[in-house]
């Protein structure tokens, strides 16, 4: 049974770890720390957990979390580099869900988070947390900085034009249009994201500039093999969970041949987390509510120039907390859907 620290059990990522791993049938989460909620019962704070999880929680200082095998950071920005180092020492494994391990360029980390980063030699010895790109160097890593919730669906909706130096579409002029849930801000007292201000209400931010800009073209890059640029806009939407990502690229001549719904449907037929939808499908998040898949849905409208590819995914798990469960899994030598086949909620 593999032992399972969290730190930050309070937050959104946090309970969302507690519910996928209370089903799973060879971890066990043996600590959860909370500097605010010490003491305190992890069931008494979500009751949805109520006999599923007998922990409570505990100060970081207070509790052994080199005696883990495995620990997720579900923490803001920051904190998992402080105390990466530590863990590693002592063979525990590090699964971050926050953006220290993501990317490579310390300046670009400093510029997009406001903070240098203290551990660079670690930056460049962990790897990105996106199973259906990295599967092979995820087995044998051991430290993950976990893909974001936008950069996840909108690699996997690029991946089968870009893998390999493909050629297919314009590499220069891709666009992602992408509207969240307001669970992706995070559990906490934010104004934006208050009831009275996020509901009955749709709006567009970090028009100018977001931090998974450049997460997105980096993968995306590394996918290609070559520099490319993408145009992200994100959109909060007035529901809780979910993104939906519409994605825009242009066909070069080179592609105007190409059967696309059988590029993405052949792409990812062994995936066990990506659905490719029949041709002429739209998925709505609601098909992914609380499921680690990602749906995936290619059109060509006009059979045109102009490719059209609609994600959703749920961003708390595939985004998130189930993508690192199912990272967990590739690490440990698990059965890669272990503890994550959930039947999505519906309506």
């Amino acid at each position: 049974m593999i032992k399972v620290g969290i730190v930050g059990g309070t937050g959104y990522t946090g309970v969302e770890l507690l519910r996928l791993l209370a089903n799973h049938p060879s971890a066990k989460v043996t600590a959860v720390t909370s500097r605010k909620e010490a003491g305190m019962k992890v069931a008494e704070m979500f009751p949805s957990l109520r006999g599923r999880v007998d922990i409570a929680f505990s100060t970081p200082d207070e509790t052994d979390l080199q005696a883990c095998d495995v620990v997720f950071f579900a923490t803001p920005h920051g904190v998992a580099m402080a105390q990466a180092r530590e863990l590693l020492e002592v063979g525990v494994k590090v699964i971050d869900l926050a953006a220290d391990f993501r990317l490579k360029d310390p300046a670009e980390f400093a510029k997009w988070y406001a903070m240098e980063h203290s551990c660079t030699d670690l930056l460049a010895e962990a790897v990105y947390g996106l199973p259906e790109v990295n599967r092979d160097a995820i087995k044998n890593a051991r430290l993950i900085g976990m893909a974001g919730c936008y950069p996840t669906s909108v690699q996997l909706g690029l991946l089968p034009l870009l893998e390999g130096g493909k050629q297919y579409v314009e590499t220069t002029t891709l666009i992602a249009d992408c509207k969240s849930g307001v669970s992706g801000a995070g559990r906490k007292a934010e104004v934006g994201t208050l009831f009275a201000e996020s509901a009955d209400n749709f709006k567009a931010y970090g028009v100018k500039g977001h931090r998974h800009s450049p997460e997105i073209e980096q993968g995306l890059s590394l996918i290609h093999g070559a520099p490319v640029k993408l145009t992200f806009v994100p959109h909060l939407t007035p529901m809780i969970r979910g993104i939906h990502s519409t994605i825009y690229a242009r066909i070069k001549p080179e592609g105007r041949d190409v059967d696309y719904q059988q590029l993405f449907e052949q792409r990812f037929a062994a995936e066990p987390f990506v659905d490719v939808m029949p041709a002429g499908s739209c998925p709505e998040t609601r098909s992914v509510r609380g499921g680690n898949t990602a749906r995936i849905a290619v059109h060509r409208p006009g059979n045109g120039d102009l490719l059209v590819i609609l994600v959703v995914e749920d961003n708390l798990v595939k985004g998130a907390s189930g993508q690192s469960v199912q990272v967990m899994n590739l690490m440990f030598g698990l059965p890669e859907n272990a503890g994550l086949d959930i039947v999505p909620l519906l309506p």
